[in-house]
């Protein structure tokens, strides 16, 4: 069995057939999936979604590009979230300088850095959104681990080398998407061949990156199945030993999800 260990299941795209999206990921081994927060505003949202859903679990956090519209939620806030029984997670948040009308990065950081401090205090893992920002990024990362331990995933991992080498050496998990299947995607295939197996995961963050072959498509949850082909394909692996790793590795790192 898989797990898409981070997906969107709140977006419009799959507001009026959410069941049968469940329906078709179960039919393609996906047996659980993580719907990520990208607004603490929007918890209860996420809440319904998961009780509503066995195979669904949540985060909350904010994305960094809405970091400009929740710049002051406090880490009090975000551990009060989690209590629910269904979140297992804090993020997504970090650091998206690509865009040019981006929250500003001193606005980024103080919402990544609060979500550090609710990860440390609850234990439970951060997703770490990170996007043309590496070098940033690694000085936040060692700079808080300094100040005490946390546990994480760089999710969607679509950055150099370094910053993977950098989150392996902090005790980070490493997930990839269908990006790891697009035909230009050789570094990445490069990378996700350098990250130790017990670090590994597989995500579709749907609705969007639909791997090969349904590019150009909505991604869903069922879609973590040709991700895990293509990283099995890239590792010289087994996919049901690709499988089997990468659902350990989740409960292990989302250990809320495992009890």
């Amino acid at each position: 069995m898989l797990v898409d260990s981070h997906c969107h299941l709140d977006f419009p795209n799959f507001a009026e057939d959410l069941p049968s999206v469940v329906a078709r990921a179960k039919a393609a081994g996906v047996s659980r999936m993580v719907t990520i927060s990208t607004r603490v505003a929007k918890a209860r949202t996420y809440e319904t979604l998961s009780e509503a859903h066995p195979e669904i679990w949540h985060t909350i956090g904010t994305h960094p590009d809405g970091a400009g519209d929740e710049p002051d939620v406090p880490t009090e806030a975000i551990v009060a979230h989690t209590h629910h029984p269904r979140c297992i997670g804090i993020g997504e948040s970090g650091l998206d300088f690509h865009y040019d009308n981006a929250a500003p990065e001193a606005v980024q950081e103080r919402v990544f850095r609060r979500h550090i401090a609710a990860a440390r205090e609850t234990g439970l893992p951060l997703v770490i959104h990170s996007r043309d920002a590496d070098a940033e990024m690694e000085a936040i990362l060692v700079d808080e681990m300094a100040r005490g331990t946390f546990t994480a995933v760089l999710h969607c991992f679509s950055s150099g080398a370094r910053l993977a080498e950098v989150g392996v050496e902090l005790g980070f998990c490493v997930s990839f998407s269908g990006i790891v299947t697009f035909r230009r995607s050789h570094d990445l295939r490069a990378i996700a061949r350098s990250v130790p197996p017990d670090r590994l995961l597989v995500e579709t963050d749907a609705p969007f990156l639909a791997p090969e072959p349904h590019r150009g498509r909505t991604n869903e949850p069922a879609y973590t199945a040709d991700t895990a082909r293509s990283l099995a394909q890239t590792l010289d692996m087994d996919f049901a030993e690709l499988a089997a790793l990468t659902t350990a590795n989740f409960h292990r790192l989302f250990h809320k999800a495992a009890g």
